[in-house]
């Protein structure tokens, strides 16, 4: 559990929040296995005997005084007693976790009998969309031929396809059988029958590690729906267009039924991958594409605003059931046409999935991203809870979760792998702040209740009391991660800016960003980064970030959306890499000269050096300057230090970058350029212009001297 706050030391009161100019908040990623300096929890039993105060609910942890008899909460101050029980417990400190550190990880006890614990397999489906294209398919089949690789034993496999039907694969037997329901084309009709009275579920979920060469048969059978097909099932319009064929709300719908009938007991969490060619436009859950493009144009309305609205809560209403159901959705749209994330996004971001867009099959890094989504550990039913001492509290939390409807700062995720990462914002509760005349200081406690699903070999052999046969089976195992962190206050506001952490401060940043664009448009986005100008350079590079350049300078929407799903789940080191490239240098493959470049091109003359190497995070570049010796090898070879560093950087991303070699003079270096972002215009206009960095440095100085002034 990594937890960074934008400063380390805490402003004393509101007055001094307010002139500091920061935004005061955490980030935090619950399922990191260490936390931000490396330290690993200390494990233990028995979460459900930890004590809890019985004013605040805070759990007992090293901060809190211990008597005899009672414990004072360190986060509330009231004193709570102890139990006869947890008194005998305590008389041996050192045997319990919560007395030995802060950041503790206990065992807790399952809830029903043995066998039911004993039940629970890893579900895996994949929705395959055959409104496509054979590139598509064929990218498809690829990405799940990769996923099988990391899918472990034990694990269930399902194939399901839609189009103007849904069809159900049934991999067991010697060969694929594939059986069809009809989509209604009316967009509030659903299927004809249930799935489940189609195929049993138990029929549909194949196990891998028996039936994997099958799955691949099945998945080479896969076909695009023919035009005929689609024409003839949602009909022709008067000139023979096509009017839909892709009912991919309606198979989800019942998808999500289907596999919740079984939640709980055949498995404990499904995860469902959606692969989209295009927006869903036949039966219920259809999309509106016409209201992107010269729509816009002829009203007068503002595209950046309009877009990134949902236009319909059918997909966040889907999400909703998705998650009753225990299922979290990947959804994985290889397209580039208007497709709409605005409105599907709901179901991947509320359910604790994923969200990725390729714009073409030729170099798209999806089978890639499949398998390293699938290798990673992930914890799912997921309950998350923010304390905080009484002086302060959350304003805000972000992330891709859902709150709960009764509980202030309770956060459930259905799934959470060790990358995904949550923010909060905070506010003082009062006027006065945190009082100078006492000796406690902030606290704040992160309580993460999570289940992990554990396979037969790393169940321990003896004491455990399991039989033979139950061994053969995969085991849940709940836990409650707690982590109790203690901050300074600052006694005037040079330590404020002394003890701020800036990549934290771009993390808080952007999610207000993401939020003020989604009520009110990307141009009072860009607007709110105004009240902000203490941290110049992180400003000008989200300004320039395709997040906020508007409509008109070509970033589409749906690539916008994407990129708000994106930047939201990361962790700040990773965001501040995506928001500001960082440019290196070397000598020869195997020599770098120089660690860091400002990203202008003024850098690439001034430093001589005819190897460039930018990390954009998503996209990596290997930039060959034209005077670079033509004896030097390009590309840079497989053993070399510019290799290492790449393949290191490739091995560490949650999600799979990019390698493009350019060579200057001679490849079209546009995408190289374009990341040069110190040379390019910030002011309102958002078209290129000669106004750089520096320039936006001068304009902060004269306004804040302006502002002095009165």
């Amino acid at each position: 559990m990594a937890v960074r706050a934008t400063m380390t030391r805490f402003p004393s009161d509101p007055d001094a929040q307010e002139s500091s100019g920061l935004p005061w908040g955490i980030t935090l990623t619950p399922f990191a296995g260490k936390d931000e300096n490396g330290i690993a929890p200390v494990y233990g039993s028995d979460g459900d005997l930890l004590p809890r105060c019985e004013n605040c609910y805070a759990y007992y942890n090293t901060y809190c005084d211990q008597e005899q008899w009672a414990w004072t909460c360190a986060l509330c101050g009231n004193l709570n007693g102890l139990t006869s029980q947890t008194i005998s417990r305590y008389s041996l400190p050192h045997t319990c976790a919560e007395n030995m550190s802060s950041f503790i990880d206990l065992e807790l006890p399952l809830e029903g009998s043995e066998e039911e614990a004993m039940q629970a397999r890893p579900v895996y489906v994949a929705a395959v969309d055959l409104s496509s294209s054979e590139e598509f398919l064929e990218l498809t089949k690829s990405a799940l031929l990769a996923a099988l690789e990391a899918l472990g034993p034990g694990s269930l496999f399902g194939l399901i396809t839609f189009s103007h039907k849904i069809g159900l694969y049934d991999v067991q037997g010697p060969i694929p059988v594939v059986k069809n329901v009809f989509i209604f084309p009316e967009s509030d009709e659903t299927t004809q029958m249930e799935l489940e009275d189609v195929m049993p579920l138990l029929s549909f979920l194949a196990p891998v590690d028996t039936c994997k060469d099958r799955i691949a048969s099945a998945l080479e059978t896969l076909k695009p729906t023919t035009s005929w097909e689609r024409t003839t099932a949602a009909g022709q319009g008067l000139d023979g267009v096509l009017l839909g064929g892709r009912g991919f709300g309606v198979a989800m719908e019942a998808l999500f039924s289907y596999l919740g009938s079984e939640y709980g007991s055949t498995f404990a969490l499904a995860r469902v991958f959606a692969f989209l060619s295009g927006p869903p436009d036949y039966g219920a859950g259809q999309l509106d594409t016409k209201r992107y493009g010269e729509q816009y144009a002829s009203k007068g309305e503002d595209a950046d605003r309009a877009l990134l609205p949902e236009q319909t809560p059918f997909y966040k209403d889907l999400a909703a059931v998705a998650v009753q159901s225990g299922v979290c959705v990947d959804i994985f749209a290889v397209t580039n046409e208007y497709t709409d994330l605005a409105s599907l996004k709901f179901l991947s971001i509320n359910s604790g999935g994923s969200l990725f867009l390729y714009s073409n099959t030729d170099d798209s890094t999806l089978p890639q991203d499949m398998y390293r989504m699938l290798s990673r550990p992930y914890a799912f039913n997921c309950i998350l809870r923010l304390r905080t001492s009484n002086e302060y509290k959350s304003s805000h939390s972000f992330g891709h979760f859902f709150p709960d409807p009764q509980y202030e700062n309770v956060q459930h995720i259905i799934c959470c792998d060790s990358y995904a990462t949550y923010a909060y914002d905070f506010e003082f509760a009062n006027d006065v702040g945190f009082s100078r005349h006492t000796a406690e200081l902030p606290m704040i406690q992160i309580a993460f209740q999570y289940t992990v699903v554990i396979p037969p070999e790393e169940l321990p052999v003896s004491g455990s009391g399991l039989s033979g046969s139950s061994r053969s089976k995969h085991s849940l195992s709940r836990r409650l991660r707690i982590r109790t962190l203690q901050f300074g206050t600052a006694q005037n506001i040079n330590e404020i800016y002394d003890s701020v952490d800036p990549e934290v401060v771009l993390s808080i940043l952007v999610h207000k960003v993401i939020l003020a664009s989604l009520e009110q448009g990307v141009r009072e986005g860009r607007m709110l980064l105004h009240d902000w100008l203490p941290l110049p350079r992180l400003i000008f590079a989200l300004l320039r970030n395709p997040l906020l350049r508007f409509h008109e300078e070509g970033v589409h929407p749906d690539y916008r959306i994407y990129l708000q799903c994106l930047f939201s789940a990361l962790e700040p080191s990773s965001l501040n890499r995506a928001i500001y490239p960082l440019l290196t240098s070397f000598t020869t493959p195997d020599v770098q000269a120089y660690p860091r470049h400002s990203l202008s091109r003024a850098a690439l003359i001034t430093s001589e050096s005819p190897i460039f190497f930018l990390d954009a995070f998503t996209t990596l570049i290997v930039f060959y300057s034209s005077t670079a010796d033509s004896t030097l090898p390009f590309p840079p070879p497989q053993d070399c230090l510019l290799r290492t560093v790449i393949n290191k950087l490739k091995q560490e991303r949650s999600i799979t970058p990019k390698l493009i070699f350019i060579r200057g003079g001679q490849d079209d270096a546009t995408l190289f350029e374009n990341y040069l972002i110190e040379e390019q215009d910030v002011d309102g206009s958002g078209f290129t212009s000669m106004m750089g960095l520096l320039s936006f440095l001068d304009e902060i100085k004269h306004s804040v001297l302006e502002y002095m002034k009165y």
